[in-house]
């Protein structure tokens, strides 16, 4: 037997192996059983609670609580001992105050009414829009947006820590905490 008849040999056996091995069935697929509701129920047994409130943000889960701040303990939140007009802020303008102006939302392709006690994130939320957001306090600049005109004259902002006089002046706003106080057509998601 030469090299060539015993290459041939190999070559057909080789080939006729790979034929097997792939019409062979092997083991079948079956996806793995869903283990996460598990995993979650374990780790809310192992966490200790805490007296933090959840924080609103969409991008941890979202949440509604918010920790009442002010008072004394056990005081009722509305009309309560503690109260003071200090903590009052721009969403409490009371109900025959209210002023509605157009916006212009460029990005969204709408102009709409909104109320001087709302934030702009949440009345653009009311309309179905999916804005950018993240701490919802102020805190970031992840709903940062930019108005044309002077958000000094036109926004009232409700304590916000990011954005100084000059980027305000420049019409850059923080739609979780602004408040309207004029008309204006507004970009979402611009940062200075």
């Amino acid at each position: 037997m030469d090299y060539s008849q015993m290459g041939l040999i190999i070559g057909l056996t080789l080939t006729l192996g790979a034929t097997v091995l792939h019409l062979a069935r092997g083991t079948p697929w079956r996806p793995t059983e869903d283990i996460s509701q598990d995993v979650l129920e374990h780790r809310a047994k192992s966490v200790p609670e805490t007296d933090f409130p959840e924080p609103m943000n969409r991008s941890i889960g979202g949440g509604g609580a918010v920790a009442a701040v002010g008072g004394e303990a056990g005081a009722e939140l509305e009309g309560g001992e503690g109260e003071s007009e200090a903590a009052s802020g721009p969403g409490d303008i009371p109900e025959d105050e209210i002023e509605y102006y157009e916006v212009e939302w460029v990005k969204e392709g709408e102009t709409i009414e909104v109320a001087n006690n709302e934030p702009l994130l949440d009345q653009g939320e009311d309309q179905g829009w999916d804005l950018p957001y993240a701490c919802r306090e102020g805190s970031c600049v992840s709903c940062s947006a930019k108005i044309s005109g002077d958000a000094n004259e036109l926004i009232e902002h409700d304590n916000q820590q990011m954005l100084d006089e000059n980027e305000m002046g420049e019409g850059y706003v923080l739609t979780c905490v602004g408040y309207p106080r004029g008309e204006f057509s507004i970009e979402t998601n611009e940062a200075p």
